[in-house]
C-alpha cells in the first residue's frame, strides 16, 4: 500500500470520535454506490458506532444480496448525526431528498473518485484517479485496521468490479487487481456475486434489452450510437429504471462507435442523458458539462430541461463537435 493521504488520516481520526453517523450515497445507486455505503456500514457499526444508511431510491434488485437484513433505507426528518459521509456522490445535489434530512450534523465527509466532484464536504477525499469508491474505501478500512469481514468484503468487491466494468475499463490500475486478490482472499464470494450481478436479469429488463436492439441509431459515420428510453417503454416491458443500468454498454461495444448515449425520460420535459466514450481523446466528462452534468472522462451524465427533440439535437451535436474537435 502507498503512504496514507493526509485527508485518510484526518476522516478516520473524525469517525473515531464519533458516535453517531450517517452513511449517503447519490441517487439511483449503481454498484459502486451501494456497495461502497453498505461496506462502510457495516465496518462502522463492528466498531460500535451508531450507523444509519440512506438513500432516496431503493438499490437495484441484483445487488439486494448485499443487504439482506435492509440497511439501506429511506431518510428520515429530523435525526442528529455527529458525522454523514457521502460515498461516490459527485455533488450534494446528487444526494437528492437525502440532502433535505441530514442538516443537524457536524461534520460532513465526502469520499468520491468523480472528476466532477464539487468538494462539497467539511472533509473532501476525492480521488479522480481512483476507478472506484469502492476501491478508496478498502484504502479506508484497511488504513484503520478495521475487520474486513466476509459480507464487507462481497460489498466492496461489489463495487470494485462493477465500476471498473469487471476489471476491463481503462481506469482500471495494478494496484485494482490486488485489491481484488484482497477481497476474494478476505471471504468475497465470487461465483455469487458474478451470478447475481451479471448472470441473473430480471425478464423485464430482457424486454427492455430487446427495446434497445430494435431502436438505437447510429450517426456520424456511424461513431456516435444512442437510443431513448420512455416511459412508455418502462410501461409496456414492465422493466423500472433500474433496470435501464448497463444498457448503454450494448450499443458502446459496436465497433465503429465511439461514443454511446441513453436518452431517458424522466419527465415530459426532462431528460437524463447517459454518456460512455471509447476514445481517450473524448471526454465525456466535459461533453456532460456542458448540460450541467458531470463524471469522469470515459463516462458521465446529466438532466436536461428542454424538449426531447430539442435535447436530442444539442447532445448529439455536441459530442459531434467533440469527435470533430480530436481529429
Amino acid at each position: 500500500m502507498k503512504p496514507h493521504p493526509q485527508i485518510v488520516l484526518r476522516i478516520l481520526e473524525a469517525l473515531r470520535e464519533a458516535r453517531t453517523l450517517c452513511v449517503v450515497g447519490h441517487v439511483r445507486p449503481d454498484g459502486d454506490c451501494a456497495g461502497s455505503q453498505l461496506g462502510l456500514t457495516l465496518a462502522l457499526r463492528a466498531e460500535g458506532k451508531q450507523v444509519v444508511c440512506w438513500n432516496q431510491d431503493v438499490i437495484p434488485q441484483k445487488y439486494k444480496f448485499l443487504d439482506p437484513a435492509g440497511d439501506i433505507q429511506k431518510p428520515k426528518r429530523g435525526q442528529a448525526f455527529d458525522v454523514v459521509i457521502a460515498t461516490d456522490c459527485a455533488s450534494f445535489e446528487r444526494l437528492g431528498t437525502v440532502s433535505e434530512t441530514i442538516p443537524n450534523r457536524k461534520l460532513l465527509i465526502n469520499i468520491d473518485h468523480h472528476e466532477s466532484n464539487t468538494r462539497y464536504g467539511d472533509l473532501n477525499w476525492v480521488a479522480a484517479h481512483a476507478p472506484s469508491t469502492g476501491e478508496l474505501i478498502f484504502r479506508l478500512l484497511k488504513t484503520a485496521r478495521w475487520p474486513i469481514t466476509p459480507q464487507i468484503a462481497d460489498c466492496l468487491f461489489t463495487a470494485v468490479s462493477t465500476d471498473t466494468g469487471s476489471f476491463q475499463y481503462p481506469t482500471t490500475r495494478p494496484s485494482t487487481f490486488h485489491v481484488g486478490a484482497e477481497l476474494v482472499t478476505r471471504g468475497a464470494n465470487l461465483a455469487k456475486i458474478c451470478d447475481e450481478v451479471y448472470q441473473s436479469y430480471p425478464l423485464p429488463r430482457a424486454r427492455l434489452l430487446r427495446h434497445v436492439y430494435n431502436q438505437f441509431r447510429l450517426t456520424h459515420d456511424d461513431r456516435i450510437a444512442y437510443f431513448w428510453l420512455k416511459q412508455a417503454d418502462f410501461t409496456r416491458t414492465g422493466a423500472d429504471s433500474a433496470d435501464s443500468e448497463g444498457l448503454i454498454d450494448h450499443i458502446r461495444a459496436i465497433e465503429p462507435v465511439i461514443v454511446a448515449c441513453v436518452f431517458e425520460e424522466m419527465e415530459p420535459e426532462l431528460t437524463r442523458i447517459s454518456l460512455r466514450s471509447k476514445s481517450g481523446a473524448i471526454n465525456v466528462n466535459a461533453i456532460a458539462a456542458q448540460f450541467g452534468g458531470g463524471g469522469h472522462p470515459a463516462a458521465a451524465g446529466a438532466r436536461i430541461a428542454g424538449s426531447p427533440l430539442s435535447t436530442q439535437r444539442r447532445v448529439v451535436a455536441a459530442i459531434k463537435k467533440a469527435i470533430n474537435q480530436a481529429r
